[in-house]
């Protein structure tokens, strides 16, 4: 078997075994209502699952394991698409192995087998969920470690849910509602101050491993050039769309006790947004077109709150005028608005150009000078030279080179020779 061959073969199972995973945590998706349909059936609907706060939870864990699924199957090498997969993966089997043991433990005990023990085991689920989130980001977008100094981390992280596993099989030391009353804290009673230790442990290292790859991100950001800039930036403008939820987290445990709704709602929010960006840095997807992504979302923003603040204070205005039940009201504030949509459009655009895309601002400033000049100017060497330094301002290439098709009986014109192509790698 060639190379090739080999190559093409291995990324064929890969992209099997990838999707067949993806089909799998679909299937879970799907389970857990069925669970939930269980539950009511026996009577028990106060231990159903799905509500406002788990839809959140179900999205994130849709958009990882597809995210995942195409990243492992494109790229089978690289490690951040399988930790997405695990990640998608675990967050669907806590709500299956949640819904199972609800159902065989306290609903209609004895009614599935080894329930005890998926409840038991339900934890995990959650906790290898928080340890993929820190591989996922120790390792963008490279694949490996940012260097060789981080390796006694690595392990670590990934030691220590072993040693969480067999605290649970031994305690189980973690028993979590509302299985505290079916399960007995502790199976070993000489065991319990260790099994106790272990845990608190291992939840720390997974904790800290949540720091220690956002750590991660910003030494890389910090020693990166060119393309891996690029694609950390995508991650990072995803890390600050996060900021809001996490502050409503923050301020909801500071001021109440219902913080676990708003806890499950920021942590999809996060879930579901880190994975699209770093599909989209490890497979190097438009890297470039963040900058206007952040403009155009700043000027259609600023532009809805102008024009529908202005159609408000039409409305109002004109409505005490002419009454608040006229048609005219209504016809008169919208063809308002609709008049004064695009100039506003294209002047906000440019003020958030000058001010958050300086690039794209300074490039055209720099065309529209080059093109005015262009008409007066008749040297074709200083054409030349302003048309390459044009070309490098905006374009910023690694070489430019011009070529001039040489003047002849057939090629003869009536000013300079005719500037044929620009050729740029």
């Amino acid at each position: 078997m060639t190379p090739t061959a080999r190559v093409t073969r291995m990324r064929w199972h890969s992209g099997v075994l990838a999707w067949a995973l993806w089909a799998l945590a679909m299937l879970g998706v799907v389970t857990i209502p069925w669970f939930d349909h269980l539950l009511r059936q026996a009577r028990r609907p106060e231990l159903t699952q799905l509500d406002a706060t788990a839809v959140p939870m179900v999205l994130a864990a849709l958009v990882a394991v597809t995210v995942g699924a195409v990243l492992a199957s494109r790229r089978p090498h690289h490690p951040v698409g399988w930790l997405l997969l695990a990640l998608g993966l675990a967050v669907t089997a806590s709500g299956v192995a949640d819904g199972y043991a609800r159902y065989g433990l306290v609903a209609r005990p004895g009614a599935l087998p080894a329930a005890r023990w998926v409840a038991v085991y339900s934890p995990a689920t959650i906790y290898l969920a928080f340890v993929c989130i820190g591989f996922v980001l120790l390792l963008t977008p490279s694949g490996s470690l940012p260097s060789p100094r981080w390796r006694w981390w690595a392990r670590l992280a990934a030691a220590a849910p072993v040693g969480f596993l067999l605290a649970l099989a031994v305690g189980p030391g973690l028993v979590i509602p509302p299985y505290d009353e079916v399960i007995d804290p502790v199976s070993v009673p000489a065991l319990a101050s260790a099994v106790a230790a272990v845990i608190a442990v291992s939840f720390t290292i997974a904790i800290g491993g949540l720091t220690v790859g956002a750590w991660s991100l910003v030494v890389r950001f910090r020693r990166a050039r060119g393309t891996e800039r690029q694609q950390l930036r995508w991650v990072a403008f995803a890390a600050a769309l996060t900021v809001p939820p996490a502050a409503v987290v923050l301020f909801s445990v500071v001021v109440d006790t219902t913080a676990t709704v708003v806890v499950l709602v920021a942590l999809g929010v996060c879930m579901a947004l880190l994975p699209l960006a770093i599909g989209a840095a490890v497979l190097r997807y438009r890297l470039y077109d963040l900058d206007r992504i952040i403009s155009r979302a700043l000027a259609y923003g600023l532009l809805t709150l102008l024009l529908g603040g202005g159609y408000a204070a039409l409305v109002l205005g004109l409505g005490q005028l002419l009454g608040q039940d006229s048609s005219l009201v209504v016809a008169a504030a919208t063809l308002a608005v609709a008049a004064v949509f695009q100039p506003a459009r294209r002047r906000i655009q440019q003020g958030v150009d000058r001010r958050f895309n300086r690039r794209r601002h300074d490039a055209a400033h720099t065309i529209a000078t080059f093109s005015a000049r262009l008409r007066d100017q008749v040297d074709l060497d200083t054409l030349s030279s302003e048309l390459l330094a044009v070309v490098d301002q905006t374009m910023q290439p690694t070489q430019t080179s011009l070529w001039l098709r040489p003047q002849g009986p057939s090629t003869a014109t009536d000013g300079p020779a005719a500037l044929q192509s620009t050729g740029m790698n």
